[in-house]
């Protein structure tokens, strides 16, 4: 009987080492980021000014070739650094904690500029007979105020040889807007910041004014612009609308999320809430850009209007977001040539040998360029026309200003946001 049992035994086979064994399902990792994590290139000093020459800034970027010199020059490095130190400055600091105090002479002499730059759109009001959602002429009106009074705000910088003035001056004039197309964009958003860096390479500003710089000047400069979107309809440069982060900024969404880097309590997920907005959104320049994308939107929820905001959201933490903000900054602003085409280069912030000229490639100055008006550049390889109504498009169609629309539903029907019928 054993013999039996034991000759069954050899012929039945052994299931435990055919069956696979079971185990518990690894939770799959996340697809890791093809694009490396730009890290803040040291800062190079000042250029010694003593026998400089100076030089009105104008375009150098006018081919795919122009485009990847710059790529690989020191002023690219340059802008990166200093537009990251910037950002490093106001890790996890929110805007109440920088006072008065801390601001040095210079710094209080940008915000009296901008003071006298806001006095200048009041006493400029828009033409409401035009009755267009789309960017108001008294614009240039402004502008050209703006213009004359420039060389005496620079005088107050301490600026004394007209040849510095008339250089450093371009960067603050073109930093309020298009005044062509009467838009705006990220592309003039980096105007205003290439000429905070003009004012640190002739040493008038200096690393230690970096902190006040983001939480005095530039919050000052995003409150003068609102007020100038505000009140000439400014459109927005490009035709991305709702897919881009806002309609005109860029930098507070990567300032703010490095002011929020390691917040106890504020995650990504509250700019969903509006009492955390309202709280908070004066402090932490993240939450304030979103409060005003919300009030300049005729339908209610980021998920409808803002996508790309509703979509950052949903990551774990500032560190992300902050990672994914510089990671843009170098993907859609320096390394994108329909923004990076525009760039202004003069001796201060300096082009590299073997870029071309305006006059070489037969197109006009920016302001010299009639409405309308088109310059041949290359795009992907290709040339063709680059008609002039758009900044960070190529080439874009015009859009009208959200913020008008937002107006006229309110002053049309009194309501403030509609709801979209299936939210």
């Amino acid at each position: 009987m054993n013999q039996l049992h034991d000759r069954y035994l050899a012929i039945i086979p052994n299931l435990k080492d055919k069956i696979p064994k079971l185990e518990p399902r690894r939770k799959r990792p996340p697809p890791a980021n093809p694009l490396p994590l730009p890290e803040t290139p040291a800062l190079p000093p000042p250029p010694d000014t003593s026998s400089h020459s100076f030089q009105v800034p104008t375009r150098r970027i006018l081919s795919t070739r122009d485009h990847g010199l710059f790529l690989s020059s020191p002023t690219y490095s340059l802008v990166l650094a200093f537009v990251f130190g910037l950002s490093d400055a106001v890790v996890d600091t929110p805007i109440s904690a920088v006072k008065d105090n801390d601001c040095s002479p210079a710094v209080k002499s940008i915000l009296n500029i901008l003071d006298e730059a806001e006095a200048l759109v009041q006493a400029t009001p828009p033409d409401d007979a035009e009755g267009s959602r789309f960017g108001n002429k008294v614009f240039r009106t402004f502008l050209d105020k703006a213009k004359a009074v420039s060389p005496s705000w620079h005088q107050k910088l301490g600026l004394t040889s007209k040849d510095a003035i008339a250089e450093v001056e371009t960067y603050l004039n073109h930093s309020f807007g298009n005044r062509t197309r009467i838009d705006y964009g990220s592309g003039h958003e980096l105007n205003f910041i290439i000429w905070l860096l003009c004012l640190y390479q002739l040493q008038i500003l200096g690393k230690a004014d970096f902190k006040a710089l983001v939480a005095k000047v530039f919050i000052r400069y995003l409150e003068l612009m609102q007020t100038i979107q505000s009140t000439y309809y400014l459109e927005p440069a490009g035709s991305h609308g709702v897919w881009g982060l806002d309609d005109y900024q860029f930098l507070p969404f990567l300032f703010g999320a490095s002011q929020l880097l390691h917040h106890p309590f504020i995650t990504p997920l509250a700019i969903h809430q509006e009492l955390t907005l309202e709280e908070f959104g004066h402090d932490f320049m993240y939450l304030g850009q979103v409060s005003f994308v919300n009030s300049t939107k005729t339908v209610k929820g980021l998920r409808w209007h803002s996508p790309m905001l509703d979509d950052i959201s949903s990551a774990k933490s500032w560190g992300k977001v902050e990672g994914g903000m510089r990671r843009m900054f170098v993907a859609e602003v320096l390394r994108k040539l329909p923004v990076m085409q525009h760039f202004l280069f003069g001796s201060l912030v300096p082009a590299v040998e073997g870029m071309s000229t305006e006059s070489e490639v037969g197109v006009a100055n920016e302001e010299e360029e009639a409405e309308g008006g088109a310059v041949v550049v290359e795009h992907d390889g290709v040339k063709h026309v680059h008609t002039a109504n758009s900044w960070g498009d190529c080439c874009g169609i015009k859009v009208p200003s959200a913020i008008a629309a937002a107006q006229a539903a309110r002053k049309n029907t009194g309501e403030t946001l509609r709801r979209i019928p299936f939210d």
